[in-house]
């Protein structure tokens, strides 16, 4: 197994019983979403852990070979074979080791929310689908799912209760809204609760979508 990957935490208070993993896109870090903690809070709601980590560094071909964060290659822009499945894979296997830390430090499986936006929002519906031990939601930004022709044949039925929250731009430019879309319908095809949201953006987060995931988000704990 190799070593774990480099994170950047933000605790809401002491002893966390909740915790957030949070994947950036490609190109950026674990800092780029770090801001997004103090928007997000809400009075009451249980102590948090912020984990965001820093994917690895790697040749990436749509941009001429370039070495740079990614949690996969990308080849091409077909988005039926767009990401590279064995760097996906590798990963989705990342990430469960950072998922197992956290029931290490105390938090369990289903009190931990997956979320990723764009290429790391690819990942968490990678490795949610995946589960045979349910997270507490999944949190798909400006993403689609890798390989959702397969999605019979590598997901899970325990994984089918994570309530997703799906939301995407319908001017993005990256990745097109069909794909935000189509990847939603799949996951409720399969038994998937998905809450979808669009906005009149582009590849990008904004205030609106940011209520609407608090929101959702509070929804979680009132279940939890």
């Amino acid at each position: 197994m190799s070593a774990l990957l480099e994170t950047v935490e933000r605790e809401t208070a002491h002893n966390p019983t909740w915790s957030v993993l949070w994947l950036h896109g490609l190109g950026a870090d674990g800092h780029d979403f770090a801001p997004i903690v103090p928007e997000l809070l809400r009075p009451g709601w249980p102590a948090l852990r912020f984990v965001f980590p820093h994917a690895p560094v790697r040749p990436v071909t749509i941009n001429n070979g370039m070495r740079m964060r990614a949690w996969y290659d990308i080849a091409g822009m077909d988005f039926a074979t767009r990401a590279d499945a064995a760097g996906v894979a590798a990963s989705v296997e990342q990430v469960e080791a950072l998922i197992a830390r956290e029931a290490e430090r105390g938090v369990p499986p289903q009190r931990v929310l997956l979320a990723g936006f764009s290429q790391g929002g690819a990942i968490t519906l990678a490795v949610g689908t995946r589960r045979h031990q349910p997270l507490a939601g999944l949190i798909a930004l400006s993403t689609y799912l890798p390989d959702p022709a397969g999605l019979a044949r590598y997901g899970t039925q325990a994984a089918t209760v994570q309530p997703v929250f799906a939301a995407h731009g319908s001017h993005d430019p990256v990745v097109p809204f069909a794909a935000g879309q189509a990847s939603a319908q799949a996951l409720q095809q399969a038994g998937y609760s998905v809450d979808w949201h669009s906005y009149p953006m582009a590849h990008q987060v904004c205030a609106e979508q940011i209520a609407d995931l608090t929101r959702w988000v509070d929804a979680r704990f009132s279940a939890g």
